[in-house]
């Protein structure tokens, strides 16, 4: 059998499900997106639970979901500036 050429309509190829030729997949987001729910959820029951030993209500939990919100979002920078710096390298090498 011979091969045929592949014509210039056909479809690209499968990518793996990585989302683009960087590497990061649509799966990465999804999970920044439920670790910054769950540092502001873990931080505000924290907080929540302080404030029911101490008797500061609701203080402790306000301050817990700011500084969960806080965190998770320096957590979601972090991984997203990597997340660039390597596809930037990526493209440099190409």
């Amino acid at each position: 059998m011979q091969d045929t050429p592949k014509r210039a309509d056909s479809p690209a190829p499968d990518d793996g499900g990585r989302g683009g030729d960087d590497g990061v997949s649509a799966g990465t987001f999804a999970g920044l997106g439920v670790q910054f729910a769950a540092s502001i959820l873990i931080f505000l029951y924290g907080g929540r639970w302080l404030d029911g030993k101490i008797g500061t209500a609701p203080y402790l939990l306000i301050v817990g979901a700011f500084v969960g919100a806080g965190l998770g979002f320096f957590a979601m920078y972090r991984r997203l500036t990597a997340a660039d710096r390597a596809a930037d390298a990526g493209r440099r090498r190409k």
